[in-house]
């Protein structure tokens, strides 16, 4: 039997791989959780990557940071280096300083600490609380569907009031109206003035949803907080200003204001949307490596099985081998045939695990809640390296059958 098309190589592949369906299912296997998982990661990424994208456009992509000290894992504040602790805490009038810039349109100091709420005996896990400005609907965006946002009045006078999550007024009170009532935050009183809704899809990570938003003055007297990883001043330029002209003009008015000399090293960080984004890159570009590495031996275990399994196959089909090469088949036909047949072998496997890389990011969708889309470039790559595995580890029992000497094929028993 002559091989002359793809087509006829495919059909001769699927016969064998029909034939013995559990011995080709055990072989597949490798290459089936390798891609799986090498997709799965991939949507996880791209999800967290779009999600982070999408709240730094709630933000607003031209919206920078001012932080005491940059470090991309929290410092411990009993024990900071000396060149934190050289640096003075961010303060309130330096962030009020930079408000009245022309080239500014937003700028306030935030504060945030883990507390839990809690309503008549009812508690939630620690969430972030953040004492802000009366103007945090600019940053966090979403809307305020019950209630109001505190006032300016509210916030200079350090009322005890509080807007709450939707999601989080509804753990402590159930069915009951929140607005007027009050709730404990680590375990002082609020009153709840407002329920916040936020953006679908802001990015918040595993343990640290928002909870509430009290009053910035609020804030500092009635919780605890580190002034170094608790403190952050948020600058938005004015429309039209560029994001390099509002950090010149915000890093010249807070060096004028701590008394630095031309030539002295800034004592604050200024960190970018950009910035933010590039950080979670590296991150998640780490994590993605891993996942890569634990999944190549998936796919290299999927390899080996690939070519001891063509091995036997070559070896049980000695007899037929020298059969088609009585009729004719040549020496590369044959060649031909058992390297389709290996490539068969991972490319089904390549596409089980794009289908179970696809459910397992719906999974991820569920859980997590934000839109864990699957990258296209995933699954092409998935399925041409699945192709080039059974190709490579196929060579070697594709080029023993063609080998094989006819005359001694058609004598084997």
């Amino acid at each position: 039997m002559r091989l002359h098309s793809v087509a006829e190589g495919w059909i001769v592949a699927l016969d064998q791989l029909r034939a013995n369906k559990l011995r080709s299912g055990l072989t597949i296997l490798g290459v089936v959780i390798g891609v799986a998982t090498v997709m799965t990661m991939a949507s996880i990424v791209q999800g967290l990557r779009e999600q982070i994208v999408n709240t730094l456009e709630v933000v607003g992509p031209t919206t920078f940071r001012v932080l005491r000290f940059f470090s991309s894992a929290p410092l411990n504040p009993d024990a900071l280096p000396k060149e934190v602790r050289i640096r003075p805490a961010l303060r309130a009038e330096e962030a009020t300083a930079i408000a009245r810039l022309p080239e500014i349109h937003y700028s306030a100091i935030w504060m945030g600490v883990a507390a839990r709420l809690e309503y008549e005996g009812t508690r939630t896990q620690p969430l972030v609380v953040y004492g802000a400005d009366a103007r945090f609907m600019e940053i966090l965006g979403g809307g305020i569907p019950l209630g109001r946002p505190f006032t300016v009045s509210e916030e200079r006078g350090g009322d005890p009031v509080v807007v709450l999550e939707q999601e989080a007024a509804a753990r402590v009170f159930g069915r009951i109206d929140a607005i007027g009532r009050t709730v404990k935050l680590a375990g002082q009183p609020f009153r709840v003035v407002g329920i916040w809704q936020r953006p679908k899809n802001i990015f918040e990570p595993p343990g640290q949803q928002i909870g509430a938003v009290v009053p910035f003055e609020t804030g500092t007297r009635a919780f605890r907080y580190d002034e170094t990883n608790g403190l952050i001043i948020l600058v938005k330029p004015k429309a039209g200003v560029s994001v390099n002209r509002a950090m010149d003009a915000a890093t010249v008015q807070l060096r004028r204001m701590r008394g630095l000399r031309p030539g002295d090293p800034s004592t604050f960080d200024l960190l970018t949307s950009d910035q933010v984004l590039s950080i979670f890159d590296n991150l998640t570009s780490a994590f993605f490596l891993v996942m890569i590495v634990l999944s190549s031996v998936g796919l290299l275990v999927g390899g080996i099985g690939v070519m001891a399994i063509m091995m036997v196959s070559v070896t049980s089909r000695t007899r037929e081998i020298g059969m088609r090469m009585a009729v004719g088949a040549t020496r590369r036909q044959i060649l031909w045939q058992f390297l389709v047949e290996a490539a068969t072998l991972t490319l089904t496997g390549g596409l089980l695990g794009i289908g179970i890389g696809l459910a397992a990011g719906e999974v991820v969708k569920a859980l997590f809640e934000f839109e864990a889309s699957v990258p296209v470039w995933s699954a092409v790559v998935a399925t041409l390296v699945s192709v080039l595995i059974g190709l490579v580890f196929g060579v070697v029992p594709a080029g023993r059958a063609a080998r094989l000497d006819p005359i001694e094929a058609l004598r084997y028993e």
